[in-house]
């Protein structure tokens, strides 16, 4: 039975893709080996697109598949997925705290973030990380030119997204990091769980200071529905950059709000979105790719939407 024909007989929808191609005509006596992104929905993700520019810019050859699984068929999924042979996933929403209940092995970064988003099948079982923090990190440092070390860092929201990027963060060592939720408690809870590793502190909207930031970071999903964090424009005052972890073809609804009110730099999280990518070609292939370009061509890709 093919891989898709194993997938469907699974319950899986596997979305078409076309693998890459190597030029030696001498290596096609066995399949490439195979990765994945498993999510829900999943019809719109850009890791077949990044893993494939990356694998061409390096020589590897893979299969990378989008498949998207049903919520309850998370670990017949990734079960059935190894079965096949396959050798490493990427999991997001909403099955990343799944991922880490799943795994045998987890790395530090996934035990603080409580959540997992990268998998790797090893012969002793299933090894997960979480890259998510990471790559925000060195989008900002490495592709924005933003240093972390000694700045006052806002980071908007205490959800998923948040928990995978605080530890990361404070790692860089900036000389606080407040993070700002509407609902005060989970803003509290989640900084509670870092305080051994730097300077973090937990409130709510409606108590943040209008304080001097270098840099603020929107984790919340707002942007997606259009909508904006309870947040006073005073925050803005002296930000060096204003980060929204969302992304598309034209600024976020967070980005305009900030340019609107006085940022004079604004970032969306495309390149995090690959840099977190590389460092799972990374953990996966043993060499972390140039991301320059494949930022480039995402930016391009999606203005031509």
């Amino acid at each position: 039975m093919t891989t898709h024909g194993l997938l469907r007989a699974c319950g899986l929808e596997m979305t078409p893709y076309t693998p890459h191609a190597m030029s030696d005509l001498f290596e096609f006596d066995s399949p490439p080996p195979l990765y994945a992104v498993m999510g829900n929905p999943i019809e719109h993700s850009k890791s077949p697109r990044i893993h494939e520019l990356f694998a061409t810019a390096n020589n590897v050859r893979i299969d990378y598949r989008a498949i998207q699984v049903d919520p309850g068929g998370f670990a017949q999924a990734v079960h059935s997925f190894q079965a096949m042979g396959g050798r490493g996933l990427n999991v997001t929403v909403p099955f990343k705290f799944e991922a880490r209940a799943l795994a045998d092995r987890r790395s530090p970064r996934v035990e603080l973030a409580e959540s997992a988003n990268t998998l790797k099948m090893e012969s002793d079982g299933i090894f997960a990380d979480n890259t998510d923090g990471i790559g925000l990190v060195n989008d900002l440092q490495r592709n924005l030119g933003c240093s972390i070390v000694g700045r006052r860092v806002l980071l908007v929201g205490a959800g998923g997204a948040a928990s995978g990027v605080v530890g990361p963060l404070l790692e860089q060592q900036p000389v606080r990091l407040i993070i700002a939720n509407r609902s005060a408690d989970r803003a509290v809870a989640l900084a509670a769980r870092f305080a051994a590793f730097g300077p973090v502190r937990g409130l709510g909207f409606d108590t943040l200071d209008d304080d001097d930031f270098d840099i603020i970071v929107n984790a919340t999903s707002a942007s997606l529905g259009g909508e904006i964090p309870a947040l006073r424009p005073g925050v803005l005052t002296g930000t060096v950059l204003v980060y929204d972890m969302m992304y598309g073809g034209t600024a976020t609804p967070f980005l305009q709000w900030a340019s609107q009110h006085g940022a004079v730099r604004v970032a969306d999280g495309l390149g995090m979105l690959v840099e977190q990518a590389a460092v799972s070609f990374e953990i996966w292939h043993g060499v972390y790719p140039a991301t320059a370009d494949v930022i480039a061509t995402l930016r391009a890709d999606l203005s031509a939407v």
